[in-house]
């Protein structure tokens, strides 16, 4: 079998999916400007801290799963279940940091288009990424993956 064949065979590479949102998001605020947050609130600092931390937590996930051995990008084998650092809380903390590092874009911005973009966003990473990446584990790893499954929650 070819490491091309021993995927999940996501619909999209997640970073590609992001970057379009993204993309998308900030296109749509500059042909139709649409801000959502009050005047007063210091939206750049507020949202900026939401990136940052957002992007700190992708950068542990995948810190942790490069210790464990294992690999990140999609199109690679899975070669172990990695089950500590964020993985203890999450099954999928690299997909939950991009979804709040959109947040953190949109307040920084000041932007309902970016907001508006989490849900196609989430949808793809749901169904496109997610659940192909859980049927591709069950098969690689069995049982070792449903107990994980069973003690760690998928989103939150």
């Amino acid at each position: 079998m070819s490491d091309r064949a021993d995927t999940a065979n996501v619909v999209i590479r997640p970073p590609i999916a992001w970057a379009l949102a993204v993309l998308a998001g900030f296109a749509l605020q500059w042909a139709v400007p649409l801000p959502f947050l009050p005047a007063s609130l210091p939206a750049g600092w507020v949202g900026g801290i939401v990136f940052v931390l957002a992007l700190a937590f992708v950068a542990w996930a995948i810190a942790t799963i490069t210790k464990a051995g294992s690999n990140v990008p999609t199109n690679m084998p899975t070669t172990t279940i990695v089950q500590g650092g964020p993985y203890r809380f999450t099954r999928n903390p690299i997909y939950l940091g991009m979804f709040f590092g959109l947040v953190g874009l949109a307040i920084a911005f000041d932007s309902l288009w970016l907001i508006g973009t989490l849900v196609p966003f989430a949808l793809v990473i749901r169904h496109g990424v997610v659940a192909r990446e859980e049927t591709y584990l069950e098969r690689t790893f069995g049982d070792a993956y449903r107990h994980y499954c069973a003690r760690v929650r998928r989103w939150l």
